[in-house]
């Protein structure tokens, strides 16, 4: 089932670049007279031309868009919940509309779910890392529509790590909720363009094929700076927290402390077990982290807050930090082989292999994805 294009990705009459949401006259002719659903949550907006912007589920009840559903993913529907944390089901004050969970119960709408629902809606801030969650979310919703014969339209997002691809491929042994497909840990695709993907790769179960539709970005490439208005989840609060994410979240499987717990989550990193040196901090309970990794210890690391842009996943923290370690006995968790999707990365980190050839280790794997990537591209 080929994927439908729903306008221009290129927009003749303006040079601005325009988010998928924002282009409405594509979209709502298609929900017009429809029980519709939507998988939102706090970044799932239409700008205004003053620099402000209204939430796409207000937007369309303005509009007498029937929307009888929100699916909600990791972080809930408004966004404010630590990462992990499980999000049960309610209602939206503001609407009224009944909220359901996709990090809670179920990961994957349900038949009864969807049950009367004619068309689906996905629009979701994503940051372009094979472990952020979105994806998978983004997976199970495709494969639940696909099972109950209801359209997905998706409206697409810049993807701020877009502009290189790097990382180990993942190996399908390690399939987890943070990594579902043999894809590198920055992908260099957009949310519209990961979907068809996993439509045309046949990654749904079963290899059904989702009815699907995308609203494109128009004047969009993927060497496009975008600097996100919204934070895409509480811990990746800025856009050197998103630049920094890929290389810092490997952290997430060992006992370094990415700052969750401060204000500078993903900006910093730091370990007691690391050697004392002049930059350190305590994560401490707070929004979006309500046990923060080392809690309430002085944690010796790096600030990396004014660290210039990567074009690279960056191991040299990595690297550094176990070398640096006072006991490496406990310096991974269980998290890391599936954060790295292999056994490999581990293994090389311990035996000291150079990061160039580490880097080597993946060109194959990186070459064979690139060209397959090629097939699914929307933008430059």
């Amino acid at each position: 089932m080929p994927v439908k294009i729903a306008v221009p990705i290129v927009d003749r009459t303006s040079t601005a670049l325009e988010i998928g949401a924002n282009r409405t006259s594509a979209y709502i002719p298609l929900l017009m007279n429809k029980k519709v659903a939507i998988v939102a949550n706090q970044t799932s907006v239409i700008f205004k031309t003053n620099k402000t912007y209204i939430h796409l589920v207000d937007s369309l009840i303005s509009l007498n868009i029937s929307v009888k559903k929100v699916f909600a993913p990791e972080h809930g529907f408004r966004g404010d919940a630590d990462a992990g944390e499980l999000i049960k089901d309610g209602i939206d004050l503001k609407t009224g509309i009944p909220i359901i969970s996709l990090y809670g119960e179920n990961k994957k709408p349900t038949n009864e779910q969807l049950s009367g629902i004619e068309i689906v809606v996905f629009d979701i801030q994503d940051v372009g890392v094979r472990f952020y969650t979105y994806i998978s979310t983004l997976h199970y919703v495709m494969e639940a529509c696909a099972e109950n014969n209801i359209p997905l339209i998706v409206l697409d997002r810049p993807n701020p790590n877009a502009h290189y691809i790097d990382g180990p491929i993942l190996e399908m042994g390690h399939q987890s909720f943070i990594g579902m497909h043999p894809i590198p840990v920055v992908y260099g695709m957009t949310i519209g363009e990961y979907t068809n993907m996993i439509n045309g790769e046949k990654w749904l179960k079963n290899e059904i094929n989702c009815d699907l539709t995308i609203v494109p970005i128009s004047n969009y490439s993927h060497e496009t700076t975008y600097i996100l208005p919204i934070k895409p989840s509480p811990n990746l609060p800025n856009d050197q927290s998103i630049m920094l994410y890929p290389s810092l979240c490997f952290f997430e499987g060992t006992n370094v402390s990415v700052g969750r717990g401060t204000d500078k989550q993903f900006q910093i990193y730091g370990s007691p077990f690391l050697a004392n040196n002049s930059f350190k901090f305590t994560p401490q309970p707070n929004y979006g982290s309500k046990f923060p990794p080392q809690q309430g210890v002085i944690c010796y690391g790096e600030d990396l807050r004014f660290y210039p842009k990567l074009n690279e996943i960056n191991l040299n923290w990595l690297k550094d930090a176990y070398s640096l370690s006072l006991n490496n006995s406990v310096f991974y968790n269980d998290f890391f082989k599936k954060l790295a999707g292999n056994d490999e990365l581990q293994q090389q980190i311990e035996q000291g292999v150079s990061i160039e050839e580490i880097k080597k280790s993946w060109e194959k794997g990186l070459k064979s994805f690139k060209k397959t990537r090629r097939k699914y591209l929307l933008y430059d």
